[in-house]
């Protein structure tokens, strides 16, 4: 139980590290703005991944960079296939990290209130 646990660390850092190259290097897609890895999920049969992304800018800008990494998704998963020796390549799946807004918008409520004393 415990390999197999570690076995996903290894394919969820895998996963990190491709498409953060993939980010910072090949990206070409107008669509994909500034986008930073928050985290990798990976299904325990190591089939799906789930990739968690912070997006800069507004509702709209973050849909697009999000269709932008989706439609990039199968390049991704080649990439992965050179780096990794599984007999499955994780599908990669994009979602939006909305933590890092709840945490900003926390922190504008907390100066807001800052402000009216």
């Amino acid at each position: 139980m415990k390999r197999s646990h570690h076995r996903s660390e290894r394919v969820a850092e895998a996963v990190r590290h491709v498409v953060a190259v993939f980010l910072t290097a090949d990206a070409r897609d107008p669509r994909i703005g500034f986008v930073t890895v928050t985290g990798v999920r990976v299904s325990g049969d190591l089939t799906h991944a789930w990739v968690q992304v912070s997006v800069m800018g507004v509702p709209e800008e973050q849909e697009r960079s999000l269709t932008g990494l989706d439609s990039a998704s199968g390049y991704i998963r080649a990439q992965l296939a050179k780096e990794l020796r599984l007999r499955v390549v994780p599908e990669v799946h994009f979602e939006l990290d909305k933590g890092m807004r709840h945490a900003a918008r926390i922190n504008q409520v907390l100066k807001d209130l800052e402000g009216k004393d």
